[in-house]
């Protein structure tokens, strides 16, 4: 009996282990837990991610906004827009399915409809405004600036290439490389607008690596040919002015200086280059920005 008694207790406490509250990371033994403080913007229970605005964690990264996957399944009926949140962010460099998430979740406060709107008021503040003038350097080593998109609807995002996160940078540029080889191979489309990715990485993302960069993106069997989605880079105080009038921020990882801690921002602009639509996060596709690009040509 007592043999019996055991074997259903393993069977209940592994299938419990295995139910759907379990944790979904298993960190590694190198990870590094920080306290986080902050406000939830949107969620996304498919994608297993939240975007959250939270404060400066002391001694790793300045106060920005971020899409985070969550590690704790059972807290997404508490997880709204607009609740203020306090969680573990754990920092897994090694981990072979995320870099980072959060756990141990707790509500501090319930969902604040009117705080949500002064956040969504202040992602939208470069609505209506012409983008900032700039000089960088192009995949082809040319010197550009605002008014060689002038004409023409217009997007631009901001990446840096060595960039590891799946729903950071490289969906940025999975999005833009789609939408660019959709525009050159439609008759009506070709010639009709323009994308530019920013790197803020001028230490590594030179216009030879932003050139091979971008080729990757367009596809073995796709012609080189920049003249739809433009790669370019520039030092730090030609980009900070461009990523700050969109809200992006960005600065080198504390524990690990080959990579960045970023938000995501990505813009759309009518052939004036006033600002149309801001895409805060890596929740659209590249049909998305074709219609918005559309909205913008009329």
């Amino acid at each position: 009996m007592k043999v019996f008694v055991v074997a259903i207790f393993a069977v209940l406490f592994l299938s419990a282990c295995s139910g759907s509250d379990a944790p979904l990371f298993v960190a590694t033994e190198g990870a590094k837990r920080y306290d986080l403080r902050g406000t939830v913007i949107a969620v996304s229970k498919e994608k297993n991610v939240a975007t959250i605005d939270h404060q400066e964690i002391p001694g790793f990264m300045k106060a920005m906004r971020m899409d985070l996957p969550i590690g704790e399944p059972w807290v997404w009926s508490e997880l709204v827009p607009g609740a203020e949140i306090t969680a573990t962010l754990v920092h897994d460099p090694a981990n072979d399915k995320e870099s980072y998430w959060l756990e141990n979740i707790a509500v501090a406060s319930p969902s604040d409809p009117a705080k949500l709107e002064g956040i969504k008021a202040a992602e939208v503040a470069a609505l209506g405004k012409q983008i900032p003038e700039f000089t960088l350097t192009n995949q082809d080593g040319r010197s550009i600036t605002r008014k060689d998109f002038d004409g023409k609807p217009w997007a631009v995002t901001f990446i840096y290439a060595q960039c590891p996160l799946p729903e950071y940078c490289i969906k940025m540029s999975t999005n833009f490389s789609d939408a660019a080889n959709q525009i050159s191979s439609n008759a009506n489309l070709k010639g009709k607008y323009r994308l530019l990715s920013i790197s803020f990485d001028p230490a590594r993302d030179n216009p030879e690596a932003l050139r091979k960069y971008g080729l990757g993106y367009l596809g073995k069997n796709a012609p080189p040919d920049f003249s739809t989605w433009q790669l370019a880079v520039g030092k730090d105080d030609a980009v900070k002015p461009i990523a700050g009038f969109f809200g992006l921020r960005y600065e080198v990882d504390g524990n690990d200086k080959t990579q960045f801690v970023h938000s995501l921002r990505t813009a759309v602009m009518k052939a004036d280059g006033t600002v149309t639509k801001v895409f805060a996060g890596s929740d659209w596709t590249a049909g998305d920005l074709l219609v918005e690009l559309e909205k913008a040509a009329k």
